[in-house]
C-alpha cells in the first residue's frame, strides 16, 4: 500500500514546487507541465496504470487532476475498478469513507458548474466585443490596392508560385486573395 503523488502546472512558466512540497511525504510522484485541456496527458497515464490495489492517488486539489467532472468521474471509475483510494489535501478529502467520496463527488460538481459559468461569460464577453466591431482573428496581410495589383497580375498569367514569393503569402492565401471581389 503506497502513496502515490500526482502534480500538474499548465504552463512551463508555472512552478511544480508547492504541490511537491505537499506530496513529500508519496512514495513516488508523478509530474507533469501541461493544461488540463490537453488530450494527452502521458504522467497522468503513467501513474494511473502504476497504481496497485491498495495503493492512494494524492494530489494537492481536484482541478490538479481532472479537466472536467466527466474527466473526474472516468479517473474515479478507473481507481474504483483498481481497489485505490484518492486523497485530495487541500479539501481534506479521502475516499476511502462514505463521506470522503460524498464531499469528492460534490466538489467535482462545484468544479464543473464554475468552469460551465466562466465560459459562458467569455463567450458573453466575446459577443460584446464583436457587437462593438472589434475584429478577432490575423489582419489581413494586403490592402484592397495591393489586393487588386495581385489579381492584375494573375491575369496577366503571372505564376502562382512566383505571387507566393513575391507577397510572402501560401498558396490557399494567394487563391482566396484571388477570389474576392472588390468592385461591390
Amino acid at each position: 500500500m503506497s502513496m502515490i503523488g500526482y502534480a500538474r502546472v499548465s504552463s512551463t512558466g508555472q512552478s511544480l514546487d508547492i504541490q511537491m512540497e505537499k506530496l513529500k511525504s508519496c512514495h513516488k510522484i508523478f509530474k507533469e507541465k501541461i493544461s488540463a485541456s490537453s488530450t494527452k496527458r502521458e504522467k497522468l497515464e503513467a501513474c494511473l496504470e502504476y497504481l496497485r490495489e491498495g495503493d492512494t492517488l494524492v494530489v494537492t486539489k481536484i482541478d490538479r487532476l481532472a479537466r472536467s467532472t466527466w474527466h473526474l468521474c472516468q479517473i474515479t471509475n478507473e481507481l474504483v475498478r483498481k481497489k485505490v483510494n484518492l486523497q485530495v489535501l487541500d479539501q481534506n478529502i479521502n475516499t476511502n469513507d462514505s463521506s470522503g467520496r460524498l464531499l469528492f463527488n460534490m466538489l467535482g460538481a462545484i468544479a464543473q458548474f464554475e468552469t460551465e459559468i466562466r465560459l459562458e461569460r467569455q463567450i458573453d464577453g466575446i459577443n460584446r466585443a464583436k457587437k462593438n466591431g472589434v475584429h478577432f482573428g490575423r489582419q489581413k496581410k494586403l490592402n484592397p490596392k495591393i489586393i487588386l495589383e495581385l489579381q492584375s497580375k494573375r491575369i496577366q498569367m503571372i505564376k502562382i508560385k512566383d505571387l507566393m514569393k513575391e507577397y510572402g503569402l501560401s498558396k490557399a492565401s494567394i487563391y482566396r486573395y484571388l477570389s474576392i471581389d472588390l468592385n461591390n
